[in-house]
């Protein structure tokens, strides 16, 4: 699997910014992708060293609109602790939303 198809993109939230002040990157990774392969494309695409990888399955979520119900996709998130002294600039200051 190329990196590219490993990382599927950053999460961006309140809690995943305060755990990149820790130096911890959450990811949505591939639901096949492994740890090692993970370490890996993070490796490769940003030119860090991966301290520590932590991986989760987030379950699908019930939904409803009108009498049509469903559910939403499952998906698998890793959370990603560099070395010290590492970054990763997509989660750097002054990249939030602009009001």
């Amino acid at each position: 699997m190329e990196p590219g198809q490993v990382i599927i993109r950053p999460i961006v939230s309140e809690k995943t910014y305060v755990l990149a002040e820790a130096g911890k990157y959450t990811f949505r990774v591939h639901e096949r992708a492994h740890k090692t392969q993970i370490r890996q494309a993070i490796e490769q695409l940003f030119d860090v060293r991966v301290a520590e990888v932590r991986t989760s399955s987030v379950k699908s979520k019930p939904k409803r609109r009108g009498y049509t119900s469903g559910e939403t996709r499952r998906w698998k998130k890793a959370v990603v602790e560099l070395a010290a002294g590492d970054t990763i600039p997509i989660f750097g200051p002054g990249l939030e939303a602009s009001e």
